[in-house]
């Protein structure tokens, strides 16, 4: 039997391609013949990886298993159900369309014609398995019958051991208090509502203070530049906007971070929010879509944008000794929920119980 996995584009450093990645050698281990392919398959992967699909697909037979990962538009969504074998689909969650209006019109057609595709694909797959359960109730509400289970994105965090880039930490390692987050410059983060935060903290709390927003704006430049107004309409000082930098810049940025700042309106899981706990970096988030299901009740959640209020809870954590460590504990324990070897784990144990056709309640039933 053979277990094949197959999406658009496997991309490095992206959160999907991660988890393909990581699910493919999982599968292997399990003993399956296995392998992914994909329409662009990033040529930094390491060789081997995945395939791209100028060869063709493998023969699949009726009891072998395709498991398809939905996150964008595409033609393919639609050619898996040209397959005659069994179908899992893997739900990453698509971004709304309107956030990318005015922005970015490719990812506007890409992310409407997904949602379509969500809907469409509905009555198609034997199973489903979601992020999150904020993915989980989105294909509910797209009309999926079959049986949906949840399982985090599994992430290597022995990767985050690595050595941090030396000069970046030295520069921000400073005696700053560090507001940091960490994602793509990209309109549904909502990095304006971040640096209006920021904003008052340095200029009313504490002027000793820095905003580092790290990540790409590659295919945003428009959000970027008016992001750049903003600061400079503000009059607001030592507000850092990294763009695309290589991991080590990444750690550097999580190691002088004093506060993980989101306030981001759309993730399907947000794995930035893990890799703050990893670092011990308190958490301070707008209780929005997938954000509240991956903090699991750890951080601080706001249930509400306002700068005022988001400065002085900022101000709070940093300063309230025991706050700041009551959060760091609580998600320390939230981490220990994300171990690759438990997520790993789970992954086994829905893809035996799906094989075997187990009681969904006897396999990947755990609570997260």
């Amino acid at each position: 039997m053979k277990i094949i996995q197959f999406l658009p584009v496997i991309a490095f450093g992206d959160a999907v391609g991660n988890d393909t990645a990581a699910v493919g050698r999982a599968i292997a281990d399990m003993g399956y013949e296995t392998g992914i392919y994909a329409e662009v398959v990033d040529g930094r992967l390491p060789a081997g990886t995945a395939r791209d699909l100028s060869g063709g697909m493998p023969e699949m037979e009726d009891e072998d298993i395709l498991i398809y990962h939905l996150s964008t538009g595409s033609k393919l969504n639609y050619e898996v159900t040209k397959y005659n074998c069994r179908k899992i689909m893997i739900y990453h969650n698509i971004t709304p369309p309107h956030f990318f209006s005015g922005y970015n019109e490719s990812a506007l057609v890409n992310c409407t014609e997904g949602l379509r595709a969500k809907k469409d694909l509905a009555d198609k797959f034997d199973y489903c398995i979601a992020d999150s359960a904020f993915n989980k109730r989105e294909l509910e509400d797209a009309g999926y019958k079959c049986r949906i289970d949840v399982r985090p994105i599994l992430i290597p965090f022995e990767d985050y051991e690595k050595k941090p880039d030396k000069n970046l930490l030295a520069r921000y390692k400073d005696g700053f208090v560090n507001i940091v987050f960490v994602g793509r410059i990209a309109p549904n983060k909502k990095h304006e509502d971040i640096i209006s935060a920021f904003c008052y903290y340095k200029k009313h709390i504490n002027k000793n203070s820095r905003l580092i927003l790290a990540g790409s704006y590659t295919g945003f430049e428009k959000y970027y530049e008016r992001l750049q107004k903003y600061v400079r309409a503000l009059e607001l000082e030592d507000v850092v906007f990294t763009g695309h930098i290589k991991f080590p810049g990444i750690l550097a940025v999580y190691s002088a971070a004093d506060i993980f700042l989101c306030m981001s309106e759309h993730e399907g899981f947000c794995v930035p929010l893990t890799e703050a706990m990893f670092f011990k970096v308190p958490i301070i988030a707008y209780d929005s879509c997938a954000v509240p299901d991956t903090l699991g009740g750890s951080g601080v959640l706001l249930d509400k944008k306002d700068p005022v209020e988001t400065a002085l809870m900022i101000d709070k954590v940093v300063s309230d000794k025991a706050l700041h460590e009551a959060v760091i504990k609580g998600q320390s324990r939230r981490l220990e929920d994300f171990a690759y070897e438990r997520v790993r784990g789970i992954l086994e144990k829905q893809l035996k119980g799906f094989i075997n056709g187990d009681d969904p309640e006897r396999t990947g039933g755990e609570k997260l």
